[in-house]
């Protein structure tokens, strides 16, 4: 299957998680495509699409969420997730870290399949206020690959069944 694999990614952890549910796909055998969410002027022809944003003060990354109300009418004829991206700790992975209306009622509006968050990743240089104070206690990287490969193998089997 063609899956389109959009982001909306502050500091670049967003986009390798990106990178990184595109390759657990792929070995899964579909063909993946990973862009920029504010690069797709027109959806391009796609089986599936996952929609990845960065969580930033408990909102969904503004290009995540404009792909998803531009992109509305076709989004909901295709099986589409999307996931968010940014708990600076393990609550994603033991399931606790509560994803907020923006990604929910976008999920609601276009019919998704499903919802996911993954932990995010902060470097310890990170630039600008409040990130630089973050750095300084969350910095780290909680994108568990175990984790995403397992959600992975979820999306292929609902896109076989």
């Amino acid at each position: 299957m063609r899956i389109l694999v959009v982001h909306g990614s502050k500091r670049g952890g967003t986009a390798g998680l990106a990178d990184m549910i595109g390759s657990a796909l792929q070995a899964l055998g579909h063909d993946v495509t990973v862009v920029p969410a504010r690069t797709v002027g027109t959806l391009p022809s796609t089986d599936a699409v996952i929609v990845a944003g960065g969580i930033y003060a408990g909102r969904w990354h503004g290009d995540a969420r404009s792909f998803v109300k531009h992109h509305q009418a076709a989004l909901a004829a295709l099986p589409v997730w999307l996931v968010g991206s940014g708990p600076l700790d393990d609550t994603a992975e033991q399931g606790t870290f509560q994803l907020g209306s923006s990604v929910l009622e976008l999920a609601e509006q276009v019919g998704a399949r499903g919802t996911q968050a993954f932990g995010g990743y902060l470097s310890a240089d990170a630039k600008g206020f409040p990130a630089s104070s973050m750095a300084k206690t969350h910095a780290g990287d909680w994108r568990d690959p175990e984790h995403i490969e397992r959600w992975a193998r979820e999306v292929d089997a609902a896109l076989a069944a």
